[in-house]
């Protein structure tokens, strides 16, 4: 279990990085069509980085923060918007 546990948060960290260098890429590239390019793949890469995301949550490999209650949510929001 935990080679697979290693396997999987090793994918998750490379997905991390290529979804970084895409949108590096995205916010630098002046050709539209290489754009959207970029923008599909990086599209594709958050919706496989969730699903791993998903089953390395659901084999207990990954364990997220506490969830931030609505004062927090609302104190985040005050301070991004001022």
């Amino acid at each position: 279990m935990l080679q697979e546990k290693m396997m999987v948060n090793d994918a998750l960290s490379g997905m991390k990085s290529s979804l970084t260098v895409y949108t590096a890429a995205i916010s630098e590239c002046q050709n539209t069509e290489l754009r959207s390019a970029f923008q599909q793949i990086r599209s594709g890469d958050e919706t496989s980085q969730f699903e791993l995301f998903k089953l390395a949550q659901s084999k207990g490999f990954y364990k997220p923060a506490q969830m931030a209650n609505d004062t927090q949510i609302q104190q985040v929001k005050s301070e991004l918007q001022g």
